[in-house]
């Protein structure tokens, strides 16, 4: 399933407790958005201190202090005028993800990650992907020639060379493994 926008997650988790919007905040700013907590006091105008205390638990987030945190986080995942790349791909691809910029040609680019689960998810986030400004999308193989029937930017398909041979030579240690073990009668 294609998670929700980071901020609908996040206003989602306040209203059901403080614990589910603590465990909310931090995984968006962990995983989907990669930043640290003063990146986010920047962004939102929420002292490092006071967002400390709320991802500790010792102070839950005021309706002003919410406002403020969900519009931070809203600058990062909102569309704007900087140009990016749609990656959309399952977290442990997208983990894999070193720079979340990248220069080429003398020109910067950034990197948005769509994390998904299923080919509909994926074919979900792409189409979403192009709605927010992506000048290109990457995504697997089994996804990319449908995605490029549906969107009107260039997709580029990731192609795991590497981490190919190593998952291949992995399954067959783990085989071998297996078939040379005694059995347990």
């Amino acid at each position: 399933m294609v998670q929700l926008d980071p901020v609908d997650r996040l206003v989602r988790a306040s209203l059901r407790s403080d614990q589910e919007f603590v465990a909310a905040l931090t995984d968006i700013l962990k995983h989907d958005l990669r930043i640290s907590v003063k990146e986010l006091s920047d962004r939102s105008g929420v002292a490092q201190s006071s967002l400390y205390k709320i991802l500790h638990g010792r102070r839950s987030p005021n309706l002003s202090t919410l406002r403020a945190i969900a519009r931070g986080i809203r600058t990062y995942s909102q569309p704007g005028d900087e140009e990016f790349i749609g990656v959309i791909a399952a977290r442990q691809t997208l983990d894999g993800i070193e720079e979340r910029t990248a220069e080429i040609d003398g020109r910067r680019v950034r990197v948005r990650e769509y994390a998904v689960h299923t080919v509909e998810d994926a074919i979900v986030a792409a189409v979403r992907a192009e709605r927010e400004g992506a000048i290109g999308i990457v995504c697997a193989p089994i996804v990319s020639t449908t995605v490029e029937q549906l969107v009107q930017v260039p997709v580029a398909t990731i192609v795991p060379r590497e981490s190919m041979q190593q998952a291949i030579e992995a399954a067959a240690r783990k085989g071998w493994q297996d078939r040379d073990l005694p059995s347990r009668e």
